[in-house]
């Protein structure tokens, strides 16, 4: 692949089909991820806890190794189960840590369960209480052709007061990138590359 074809914003598969670059990089569950999951629209609590703890691993390392290793957090994690995930003491820390299977990092591990402690209590009166408080920060809705990787941006003002405000709340590993992460592959905003197939930004 030439050095200008690596640099495309869409790159065309062998099933026909354009999608943004970084879904074709031969990795198959990275396509099937960005063909079916990410920029979708998600609005459940449990499904956000998990976003909040998968980006929160992602943190200094591609995607792709953490989609590798979703279903052994899924494991781990219960599924993401939030009441369940707050209940996991040291025993279940050092089991994990012992698992090449997932990202053995403490501090990660440590602040999901945190994060998890304090989801519970935010849900527990209100369930949604999660979904609303993501989706309060979704920028307003307005015209974006993104036609070029430049023009993906990697932190914006509505993340960073997202990531301040669950900061504020106790939550950890929630950073402004990461929470333009979040908010990418929750679906708040659709950065599919305008020709993507699953853009809906410009085609």
């Amino acid at each position: 692949m030439s050095a200008r074809e690596t640099s495309a914003p869409i790159i065309t598969g062998e099933d026909g089909l354009g999608r943004c670059w970084w879904a074709e990089s031969g990795n198959a569950e990275l396509r099937r991820y960005h063909d079916e999951e990410w920029g979708v629209p998600v609005h459940n609590d449990r499904l956000l806890f998990e976003h909040i703890c998968l980006e929160g691993f992602q943190a200094g390392l591609s995607w792709s190794t953490v989609l590798n290793k979703r279903p052994a957090f899924r494991r781990h994690f219960h599924d993401f189960d939030i009441s369940r995930v707050a209940r996991l003491g040291s025993r279940d820390i050092d089991r994990m840590m012992g698992d090449a299977a997932i990202i053995r990092n403490r501090a990660k591990i440590e602040a999901a369960i945190g994060n998890a402690v304090i989801t519970r209590d935010l849900v527990a009166t209100q369930p949604g209480a999660l979904d609303e408080l993501i989706w309060s920060f979704a920028p307003k809705r307005r015209a974006r052709r993104l036609r070029t990787r430049s023009e993906v941006p990697a932190v914006t003002p509505e993340a960073e007061a997202l990531s301040k405000e669950l900061r504020k709340r106790g939550f950890r590993f929630v950073g402004p990138t990461t929470m333009y992460a979040l908010m990418q592959s929750a679906g708040v905003v659709d950065d599919h590359i305008a020709g993507c197939m699953r853009s809906t930004n410009g085609r």
